[in-house]
């Protein structure tokens, strides 16, 4: 991996990552196609430049992470235990998942999951339009919701945000809680990998990239957040569900 190619993928992470277009499937994509061979190393790295753009999360919401919204951590902590549980138990099944067909197959599903609850979705019927206004019951479902992203290509933030908007939250507010609990996610993940990969990752040129990447990807992240808000203003999910079909179409293409 070069420096030009740390810059690449740490852009691709931070526009991503908040998205619910998938950034793991677009960095496999992007590795692909870069050549990038998916090492034990690389693959640590996709994931450490993704905890990156979590940190965005805080600088975004400082307030948050105070013991005043300890009510709220704890939902989210509820909401973050399916997919720790089921991640920890089925990870050998779930890294023999990360294949392009898959990642494709699951951008068309995603998309289509998208237009479908945008179809039907009507905000004035959801009255949950605060984070801190979330249940105990609600936090939970939206947490069962996330496991799907554990198929590489399903988008960890489309995931928690379709669950939370079936569940009474407005767009807004689904997006907001999505932010928050990417943020016990990618720290379980990236830790781990730090951990399993601390050697190799924290020497050389694998150090430098890292850097590059890191700092990349948390600048794109921060306003990246900014911007989807705004853009959650005035207009719906559809956008992003159209783009996921076509993208999973061309990617299918390509490669058959």
């Amino acid at each position: 991996m070069t420096a030009l190619d740390s810059i690449f993928l740490g852009i691709i992470e931070g526009i991503t990552e908040f998205l619910p277009i998938s950034s793991t499937g677009h960095l496999i994509v992007a590795s692909e196609y870069l050549g990038i061979d998916q090492t034990n190393v690389n693959k640590a790295y996709e994931v450490i430049i993704q905890f990156a753009a979590i940190l965005a999360v805080i600088l975004n919401y400082p307030s948050k992470f105070t013991f005043k919204h300890i009510d709220l951590w704890t939902k989210i902590f509820i909401a973050f235990l399916p997919i720790a549980t089921i991640g920890f138990l089925f990870s050998k099944q779930v890294k023999a998942l990360f294949s392009l067909e898959i990642v494709a197959i699951m951008f068309i599903v995603g998309g289509v999951v998208f237009l479908i609850v945008e179809r039907y979705y009507d905000e004035s019927n959801h009255i949950t339009s605060d984070v801190e206004d979330v249940s105990y019951k609600q936090s939970l479902y939206i947490g069962l919701a996330q496991i799907f992203a554990l198929i590489p290509g399903t988008s960890r933030a489309g995931s928690s945000i379709i669950g939370a908007m079936l569940v009474g939250l407005n767009r807004k507010a689904s997006a907001e809680f999505s932010f928050l609990l990417a943020f016990p996610v990618m720290c379980a993940t990236t830790g781990y990998d730090l951990l399993k990969h601390h050697d190799e990752l924290l020497v050389g040129t694998n150090f430098t990239n890292l850097l590059i990447g890191f700092i990349i990807s948390f600048i794109v992240a921060f306003l990246t957040i900014k911007l989807f808000l705004k853009f959650l203003e005035k207009f719906t999910f559809v956008a992003f569900g159209i783009y996921r079909i076509l993208f999973g179409i061309i990617l299918l293409l390509i490669t058959y």
